[in-house]
């Protein structure tokens, strides 16, 4: 067989069921191999930004890496922002992408960039097939690697001089990924640990969602019966009316748990990266830590780490729950959380009258009141991300998706094409602001080709408005973040989809309750802010 089509085997062997991308020069046989898979769908996208997007979203939902393909050149350099997301989301992602032949590496030449080198500081690993008859080998390391803790995007690319050469290689077989718990004694100690403090804090952070771990964390909540708080990624893991439950930490402004967190005498951080906040902005009395994750802890001053628990979140809080702790039975001082819930917003607070005014939180509210628990929303980047983050209260974990580590703009239509195929099932809500909604509009297309069924409401406001708000308090004026929309009514119709336009928070509960009643098109409802 040519290796065009080894490649195509091993893809299958991982079970990859969607490679999205968009087909060149270079890649050409490598999409002929892809059109002869009976398991393998290639999406056609109209911008790779939003392939690797979609890769993205699909392998948090999926837990199994997404698969995104680009020619050389500018389709190589379109593909970084979303492999550079992946990496810092630990979103498992493997991006294949075509090259010149080998001959032209040593020359300038047209198109050719040192791919490899250039997604280097943004992947996990990033490397070229220099043999043919390394191709099962490197796919095979590819995805081990891409879905290993902590997961993250992959670059593979394939020289255009390879893909027809004949080679008799066969996928590798895949074992299972290994996993590791500490020690009993580490185990006994942390233990201990716990016991001997009088007010343990928890901090959850997005491994917590990446590894399933939802009902262990639950028992070893309950059992404490200390405060927790958790990231914009891991939301979702304790009911909204849960008394140990103290919401988001993380904003960079009017960040209300921090009380809570500085009276604390041991952080007990779960599954939490760092990308998402550094210690040195939450953790300023360099409080003890109980270090409970897949990898060992960073060294961080403000991050004094007493004892680590590496290895699998689930089974070390397996072995928490064995162990018999003590509830601690504490709350933060001056009703802390009654004062995080009126200041994030979370419970719906204002009369219900005629012709209400659009807030993102009152959208948010009427979302959470009407959305089913599987409901997934995907939330762009801007302004209204970190209402979201404040206020919105998924019903289950990892029904929210955001892009928090690279917080990129334009995920929102692309990711929720990857949730959709992920999750077809489910219902798929994307909210996006217009700077974000215009990057990657053009994935409409890609939706209504494939047949999803999604709800889109774009938050027009004809600006940036988290710069807005920065520049307007920094220099009290604002400069270069304002611009004009088009009719996005009438520009969803144009992609062949139903777009509506609601007036006041009336008419969006009135559109928003009949569209997830069938769900059986898309739909785009736009809203003055």
């Amino acid at each position: 067989m040519k290796v065009a089509d080894c490649i195509i085997n091993c893809l299958e062997a991982e079970g990859v069921e969607y490679v999205f991308g968009i087909v060149g020069k270079e890649t050409l046989d490598l999409a002929d191999s892809l059109s002869q898979s009976n398991q393998i769908q290639f999406v056609n996208v109209r911008h790779e930004q939003g392939a690797a997007f979609m890769a993205d979203v699909y392998g948090r939902l999926s837990k199994k890496a997404g698969v995104c393909l680009s020619t050389l050149g500018p389709g190589a350099t379109n593909l970084l922002t979303g492999i550079a997301s992946a990496q810092l989301d630990h979103s498992p992602v493997v991006a294949l992408i075509g090259q010149a032949g080998v001959e032209r590496n040593h020359q300038e030449s047209h198109q050719y960039v040192d791919i490899v080198k250039l997604f280097e500081p943004v992947a996990k690993w990033s490397t070229q097939i220099m043999d043919s008859l390394t191709v099962p080998t490197t796919f095979r390391k590819a995805f081990r690697l891409a879905q290993m803790e902590k997961p993250s995007s992959v670059a593979v690319v394939v020289p255009e001089n390879f893909l027809t050469q004949k080679i008799a290689g066969k996928p590798l077989p895949i074992y299972p990924l290994p996993e590791t718990v500490p020690v009993v004694e580490t185990i006994q100690a942390a233990c201990i640990l716990i016991q001997n403090r009088k007010k343990p804090f928890i901090i959850l952070g997005n491994g917590v969602v990446r590894q399933d771990t939802a009902p262990e964390l639950q028992t070893f909540i309950n059992t404490l019966q200390v405060p927790v708080t958790h990231s914009f990624m891991a939301k979702g893991i304790l009911e909204k009316e849960h008394p140990s439950n103290y919401f988001t930490f993380g904003f960079n402004e009017n960040d209300e748990v921090l009380p809570g967190i500085e009276e604390a005498d041991l952080l007990i951080t779960i599954g939490f990266d760092f990308v998402e906040k550094l210690p040195k902005h939450w953790n300023e009395k360099k409080i003890p830590v109980l270090h409970i994750d897949t990898l060992p802890a960073e060294v961080n001053e403000y991050y004094p780490v007493e004892i680590e628990c590496v290895g699998n979140i689930k089974k070390i809080l397996q072995s928490f729950n064995q162990s018999k702790l003590p509830a601690k039975s504490w709350v933060p001082f001056g009703n802390l959380r009654e004062r995080i819930m009126k200041e994030y917003q979370i419970n719906h607070s204002q009369p219900e009258t005629i012709n209400r005014p659009f807030t993102i939180e009152e959208i948010l509210h009427s979302i959470e009141k009407i959305s089913s628990d599987n409901t997934i929303v995907v939330a762009d980047v801007g302004a209204h991300k970190v209402s979201i983050a404040r206020t919105y209260q998924p019903k289950q974990p990892n029904r929210l998706i955001v892009s928090n580590g690279l917080a990129s703009m334009g995920i929102a239509i692309p990711g929720s094409i990857g949730a959709k195929l992920a999750c077809p099932q489910d219902p798929v809500i994307c909210i996006t602001g217009d700077g974000g909604a215009l990057m990657n509009f053009a994935e409409i297309e890609t939706a209504k080709r494939l047949g999803l069924s999604f709800i889109i409401i774009v938050l027009n406001d004809s600006m940036l408005k988290l710069e807005v708000q920065q520049m307007l308090k920094r220099f009290g004026e604002s400069y270069g973040v304002t611009f004009e929309n088009p009719d996005f009514v009438q520009l969803a119709a144009s992609f062949g989809i139903k777009g509506l336009r609601a007036g006041n928070m009336d008419e969006f509960e009135t559109i928003i309750k009949e569209e997830l009643k069938t769900l059986d098109e898309m739909v785009l409802i736009e809203v003055f802010m």
